[in-house]
């Protein structure tokens, strides 16, 4: 277990920031930690990094106590805050060697520490240039670099790809998919894209409680309601409350609906029990009655959906 969490929490003021949270994290997992703003995302992070003590609760990170083995925790972890720690004035490799002597690698071993991280992080263009002179990806990557540099066993990253242009998210999510085939790694954020695109598994939280926990495929299970289809018709000779009649019809439909009609298409919105896969029955009974197929399209509980639902309430 590389993380356990337990009852934890965190007051600023009166303000309950984390409200008495658990889970637990295994090792060689990528997390996504998902909330809007202000969920507790941060303070979260924070202490389990041992950057905040909790007001309640015990952190284990690789079985050490946040609290009494602190300096210990600090060695198995690598961690990016939201705000990149950079040095804008100094070199890409001189800012690596500083890092390394920070996080106390060996001095025979640092040369060669770089050197991975460099190649890992895909530096190798920029590693002779001032931090302050790199594009905002290249910042984030030597950020990667810095939170790595002493081989930690768990990554903390926080919203590592805010900020961004497209090209720059594409690259950053595929060196996270890479290193998390090695280490622990949960990454904050609260785009949505982000954690499908990265993610085994997602902790949703709000107001500072979890409010899901599981894989995406799994909470997109737990979470789906009723299905929707979408239908469109050729409307040549369709009367339609016989088609409403015959797609009622059909099992699992629990109710058919016109949406809208023009000169030359019906387009019905039909409602599905959950779990239900009826799209071939359709087919078949349209085609039975010689109408014509414009569009059928099923639409289903997405992660997006189940963030709106736990996270607006």
């Amino acid at each position: 277990m590389s993380i356990k969490v337990e009852n934890l929490t965190k007051y600023y003021g009166t303000q309950a920031a984390v409200d008495n949270i658990s889970f637990e994290i295994n090792t060689g997992e990528i997390v996504g930690f998902l909330g809007p703003n202000g969920a507790g995302k941060s303070t979260t992070m924070k202490m389990i990094t041992t950057y905040l003590t909790p007001n309640a609760g015990k952190i284990y990170v690789n079985d050490l106590n946040t609290e009494t083995e602190s300096l210990n925790v600090r060695k198995t972890i690598g961690y990016l805050p939201e705000q990149n720690p950079l040095y804008l004035d100094m070199n890409v490799l001189d800012y690596l060697e500083f890092a390394a002597e920070l996080e106390s690698v060996p001095k025979e071993n640092i040369s060669k520490s770089i050197s991975r991280m460099v190649d890992v992080c895909g530096l190798g263009d920029v590693k002779h240039k001032d931090i302050g002179e790199l594009s905002k990806g290249f910042k984030q990557r030597v950020g990667l670099a810095q939170a790595m540099i002493h081989d930690p066993d768990v990554l903390i990253l926080d919203e590592p790809t805010s900020g961004l242009d497209p090209n720059q998210i594409i690259e950053i999510r595929k060196l996270i998919r890479q290193l998390g085939k090695e280490k622990t790694l949960v990454l904050s954020t609260h785009i949505l894209q982000e954690v499908e695109a990265t993610c085994d598994r997602v902790l949703i939280i709000n107001k500072g409680q979890i409010v899901a926990d599981g894989t995406p495929d799994s909470l997109q299970e737990k979470f789906r309601g009723q299905i929707q289809i979408s239908l469109t018709l050729k409307k040549d000779n369709i009367d339609r409350d016989v088609i409403l009649k015959a797609v009622n019809s059909i099992r699992s439909i629990e109710k058919a609906r016109i949406s809208k009609e023009d000169d030359k298409s019906f387009h019905l919105i039909l409602a599905v029990s959950k779990g239900e896969d009826v799209r071939e029955d359709i087919f078949r009974k349209i085609v039975s009655m010689n109408h014509v197929i414009l569009g059928l399209h099923q639409e289903e509980t997405s992660l997006e959906d189940i963030f709106r639902q736990l996270t607006t309430k």
